[in-house]
């Protein structure tokens, strides 16, 4: 690895992909298990083994790890003896930093007090609850697993565990989803007392079942204005409750914004581990596989070959375009200092099509000191720091940031 010119990663995701049934809007790599209950024996064990020799051969050589991601599929259906081996073998190989922010996603109806007990003597120390709505209709259009029962059994088990830091995530622009049902599910989340909400709004990716259904008629998606009321409500609601809106679907209390997922925003380097899962090294990114078997088959060539640094080599432009999209969904935006590599004419560029936008209040212009600049004002001397207005701004970043590709690209 050449650590003299990129930084060593300082965060993990770990993929673990078991799921019970998949959601209708689900395009995640993962591996269906019914209603068994896992073990270690067979397949599931086979999967942790893959895990820990993948871990093994990462040969980092940088400082302990800051974060580590348990994502999913549902990571709560791994038996807490898969997840201790697997957090030995990063102790291990990267080290795990004393006050490091060790996450875990959790589905209600996955887990239970004694398990949670179990999650925490491991030295996980954040979870995210995967609620998505608190109405049975839409937890079953979705095709989620869980009922409106297995989410207050998994809020009584999270309050007698006396859980400190937990993350719950709610989806908006659900089929038949009204504002009532909205604004109960946010009052019910208030409720909780999370120290962290993320509100993601429905995407039809291609070949799920949602994306079929409403290729032929038979899904209702709310219209783009009614997803954009559901988003207003969402950050006046959660705002006036005292969460920070610091990213675009991400609210906080003081001191609780995910460590780990700000490291993707900042486009800093990190380990992608498991089945589909990517990692960004050395200026390069690589996805793993999609499938166990298509996983395994690249671990043992990637292992035969002595553990190569993988994958395609980001260009300047395109790791200056994705420091442009991360970077502007974080309510604190970009400096110029967080871009790689930008030269005068790239510069010149990105302010024509940032002020171009000024007058629809979509963003704000900061100077020396943090002081707000009108668009008059605005220069390559003069401007330190740009952000997107919350919401309106949020609202409209995928047209800001097609405007900003397209003038970066052109004569490229």
């Amino acid at each position: 690895m050449n650590t003299g010119t990129y930084l060593m990663p300082t965060a993990a995701y770990i993929h673990i992909p078991f799921c019970r049934q998949r959601c209708f809007y689900c395009d995640f790599p993962i591996a269906v298990t019914g209603l068994q209950s896992l073990t270690l024996d067979g397949w599931v064990g086979e999967y942790v083994e893959a895990v820990c020799r993948e871990i093994a051969g990462q040969q980092h050589q940088g400082q302990p790890l800051q974060t580590v991601f348990f994502g999913g599929g549902t990571p709560s259906l791994l038996p807490i003896a898969g997840l201790e081996k697997i957090l030995t073998t990063v102790h291990k190989h990267f080290g795990i930093a004393m006050e490091a922010e060790i996450s875990m996603e959790i589905d209600p109806g996955t887990f239970d007090q004694v398990q949670l007990q179990g999650y925490k003597n491991l030295g996980i120390n954040r979870f995210s609850l995967g609620v998505q709505a608190f109405q049975d209709n839409l937890l079953a259009l979705c095709g989620r697993h869980h009922c409106r029962r297995d989410i207050d059994q998994a809020l009584t088990a999270i309050a007698k565990e006396n859980i400190k830091n937990w993350s719950l995530d709610l989806i908006t622009g659900i089929p038949e989803q009204t504002e009532a049902d909205w604004h109960r599910s946010l009052t019910l989340a208030l409720v909780a007392g999370p120290k962290h909400i993320s509100c993601y709004d429905l995407v039809l990716e291609p070949q799920t079942v949602f994306d079929k259904w409403e290729q032929r008629g038979k899904l209702a998606v709310p219209p783009p204005e009614r997803s954009a009321d559901f988003y207003r409500h969402g950050q006046e609601v959660l705002t006036q409750a005292g969460f920070y809106h610091y990213e675009i679907s991400n609210y906080g209390r003081p001191g609780h914004q995910c460590r780990h997922n700000q490291i993707y925003w900042r486009n800093l380097p990190y380990y992608g581990l498991g089945m589909g899962a990517t990692s960004y090294i050395d200026g390069k990114r690589f996805g793993r596989p999609r499938t166990r078997n298509g996983y395994y088959q690249w671990l043992e060539s990637w292992l035969n070959q002595g553990c190569p640094i993988p994958g395609e080599t980001v260009s300047p432009l395109e790791n200056l375009l994705e420091s442009l999209m991360l970077g502007l969904r974080l309510t604190a935006g970009v400096t110029w200092a967080q871009l790689p590599s930008v030269n005068q004419t790239e510069k010149a560029k990105i302010l024509a099509t940032l002020t171009s936008f000024g007058d629809r209040r979509w963003l704000e212009f900061y100077g020396e000191d943090n002081q707000l600049l009108s668009t008059k004002q605005v220069t390559g001397a003069t401007l330190q720091r740009f952000c997107l207005t919350d919401p309106e701004g949020f609202l409209y970043s995928n047209q800001i940031l097609s405007a900003l590709f397209a003038a970066l690209e052109e004569d490229c």
